[in-house]
């Protein structure tokens, strides 16, 4: 009897703590062990996934975060690799590799494979067009085993026809909510003056993706699967559209959208070489995060005479977000360098996928390469990222726990 009345004890003096000490206890313990608290008691869980109480844990994490995601598909099994790794770890550690849960029949892609379009906030949003057309995306927090399904988008091959999709992923801090933006370039025509582009916004906390107006979205395309630059509240990618002055060349720019307020706007980016206006390929460039601004990846051209990637490569940063006076070219280097993927947090270092499929790190500035020991096969993804409790509280349809 003795025995129970101590227990009983323990259990009030806990639960008498004031709430914001026990909230400094849980912030202290390890992410597996806040979720195993989860399971203790009803207080607790109430607690833990409580809005309130994620959104500390996460600006806790985030200011303590020092991890480098590495996702890499492997191209003779098609099958995908997550991996974190201390970016301030000279040999570049592997912490921790995320369990993949798509291998388990129901939640499988339908294609087989899924991408990474970003991350935030320690969300991962995944997308099955690697392959062909589809309309599976998906957020996932591999922290909290969780995922939601989104639903089936407005813009599809059935009810549209042909096209090409390119999609962003990010949080609106304005409405607290994580929103993907799926832009698509209508395929009318394979001439850019008849294809037209059409934008839709999924929103977490509604579950639903709604059309924009029409007349908000600039006329220009995007090349398939374009990589995003998630910056200062905005998606950002390299659009294009025709020149004025000239029908054979094109102007390239990035295209902003303010999660927001949900407008787009563009910037301009500095003069690059034009080998469309002389029919020998197409300009590969590519925008990435670079601190609290973007970079711009110029890696040549894809020549459709030889069929592969030539050309010499430019790194770009914008000094002054949004200023496009401020571009500024980092480095100039002749054709062969491998292909840029990120950056590291510090922006002085630039992560390369080799021919050979290895990850190099380089510092441009002093052109020192270090190769990571890492093998990055196709599909590479680098992003920063951090432990978070996001997606513990949602019980949603389409929202599976694993």
């Amino acid at each position: 009897m003795s025995d129970n009345n101590n227990n009983n004890n323990k259990l009030i003096r806990w639960e008498s703590l004031p709430s914001e000490i026990a909230t400094d206890i849980f912030l202290r313990l390890p992410i597996k062990s806040i979720i195993i608290c989860t399971s203790v008691s009803k207080p607790w869980k109430s607690q833990i996934q409580n809005p309130t109480f994620i959104s500390t844990h996460l600006h806790q994490s985030r200011n303590k975060n020092k991890n480098l995601l590495v996702f890499s598909l492997y191209s003779h099994t098609h099958k995908e690799s997550y991996a974190l790794h201390n970016e301030d770890d000279p040999d570049f550690t592997q912490l921790a590799r995320f369990d993949y849960p798509f291998h388990v029949p129901f939640l499988h892609s339908p294609n087989g494979i899924y991408r990474v379009v970003g991350t935030c906030n320690g969300l991962f949003c995944l997308s099955d067009d690697k392959l062909t057309y589809s309309d599976r995306l998906c957020l996932w927090n591999p922290c909290v085993r969780k995922l939601v399904y989104l639903p089936f988008p407005n813009v599809t091959y059935a009810t549209h026809g042909g096209f090409d999709a390119t999609i962003g992923f990010g949080f609106d801090p304005k409405t607290n909510d994580y929103k993907v933006v799926r832009l698509v370039t209508l395929l009318d025509s394979f001439d850019l003056e008849h294809s037209r582009t059409v934008a839709e916004i999924y929103s977490l906390s509604t579950g639903e993706w709604r059309m924009l107006d029409a007349s908000l979205v600039p006329k220009c395309a995007l090349s398939r699967r374009e990589p995003q630059a998630f910056v200062n509240g905005a998606l950002h990618w390299v659009a294009f559209r025709r020149a004025d002055d000239d029908d054979n060349s094109l102007q390239h720019f990035v295209l902003v959208f303010d999660l927001g307020n949900e407008v787009f706007r563009e910037i301009l980016v500095p003069e690059l070489p034009d080998y469309t206006s002389k029919f020998v390929g197409l300009l590969s460039v590519s925008v990435s995060t670079y601190g609290n601004s973007i970079a711009l990846f110029q890696n040549g051209y894809f020549s459709l005479v030889k069929g592969c990637q030539t050309g010499d490569f430019y790194l770009w940063v914008m000094e002054e977000y949004g200023v496009a006076s401020s571009w500024t070219k980092v480095l100039k280097i002749g054709e062969g360098i491998p292909r840029p993927i990120g950056f590291k947090r510090n922006g002085e270092e630039v992560v390369l996928l080799s021919y050979d499929g290895q990850l190099v790190s380089w510092v441009p500035w002093s052109n020192e390469f270090k190769h990571l020991e890492i093998i990055g096969y196709e599909d590479t993804f680098v992003d920063y990222y951090v432990e978070s409790l996001v997606l513990l509280d949602k019980v949603a349809n389409g929202t599976v726990t694993y």
